[in-house]
């Protein structure tokens, strides 16, 4: 059987091979899936989409014409899937629910701790023969205190790892948390957020957390905190962010993510004219620190996402219970 991988960059074929199984054949395509491109999956039973792939109603029904049965997700976020309409179509939906949550957790503290301690800066300073160290001068994260939001896998992680640093950590999840018992205090959001000196976001992105550090919840945060979102971009109201930076009721952001990224991220852009005036004015903050969406990106992951991506096929293919299936033929 043949299968459609989207959004496939150079590092996706490498390891799609390295795990692919006899019998299955994958064609990969650099587009990204959207309507026009559906085409693309002529004569696939499957296709493998990744996070900036668009799923909705339409892409659904026009592959599912084609004699696409199955969609796998090499991502654990499906917030771009139209579930109603796949389970309509009776499509097979899975995805990689975990895949090395520890990647994410310290990229986010890679991100704290180079913003903090301006290394980004130092960098290119040293290499230019400017050994000052005016503008460089960061907080000492020992001892305060940081908020995470959102506490599966990836948030626990991230819990862990700061309070190994000696941070006092607080989480808010509306499940409850007994892995972080002795890391970690729960606390309401709001609590959260006048409290921390850091908010690290590692909630899916759903109807409810959509936009869910905006004007209101600005406001509320401790002033000059640090805010880091290594999840979804759509969490925040980047035009809030924005206007928040310039009164300096916050500090600093820290990104690996972006609301309207699938236009940028994951291609390179470096000879072209940015259009996206909102991206564009968050670069041009010095306390700004972005990354594109690379958060995921170790080895271990990645070896993750293609094991776990054939696992769901195959339970497809032999019509098995998959624990990581969001929707089966019924």
């Amino acid at each position: 059987m043949k299968i459609a991988v989207y959004s496939a960059q150079p590092y996706d074929r490498r390891f799609l091979d390295e795990a692919r199984p006899n019998g299955v054949e994958a064609v990969y395509f650099s587009d990204r899936l959207e309507l026009d491109t559906v085409p693309l999956a002529q004569g696939c039973t499957a296709v493998c989409v990744f996070v900036n792939d668009l799923l909705d109603a339409p892409v659904l029904e026009a592959l599912h014409a084609l004699g696409v049965r199955a969609v796998l997700l090499r991502c654990a976020g499906f917030n771009n899937v139209d579930l109603q309409a796949a389970g309509r179509l009776k499509l097979f939906v899975a995805r990689v629910p975990a895949y090395a949550p520890e990647a994410v957790a310290e990229h986010a503290l890679a991100l704290v701790m180079t913003l903090n301690r301006r290394t980004h800066r130092a960098y290119a300073r040293v290499r230019e023969g400017n050994f000052a160290l005016d503008g460089l001068l960061g907080m000492t994260l020992h001892g305060k205190t940081v908020g995470i939001v959102g506490a599966g896998q990836i948030g626990a992680a991230a819990a862990r790892i700061f309070h190994g640093m000696g941070c006092k950590v607080l989480v808010s999840d509306p499940a409850p948390t007994p892995q972080l018992e002795g890391v970690a205090e729960r606390a309401s959001l709001d609590a959260l957020l006048a409290q921390s000196d850091v908010v690290s976001l590692h909630c899916p992105l759903l109807d409810a957390t959509r936009h869910m550090i905006n004007t209101a919840s600005l406001t509320r945060m401790k002033r000059g905190a640090m805010l880091v979102n290594t999840s979804r971009g759509g969490l925040i109201d980047t035009a809030a962010v924005i206007e928040a930076l310039k009164s300096g009721q916050l500090g600093a952001l820290a990104i690996d993510v972006y609301e309207q990224e699938s236009t940028l991220f994951f291609q390179d852009h470096s000879s072209d004219i940015i259009t996206d005036d909102v991206f564009q004015r968050l670069m041009t903050f010095p306390n700004v620190l972005v990354t594109g969406h690379q958060g995921f990106f170790t080895m271990e992951a990645m070896r993750e996402i293609a094991a776990v991506t054939f696992a769901n096929l195959a339970c497809f293919l032999q019509g098995s219970p998959c624990a990581n299936a969001l929707l089966t033929p019924g």
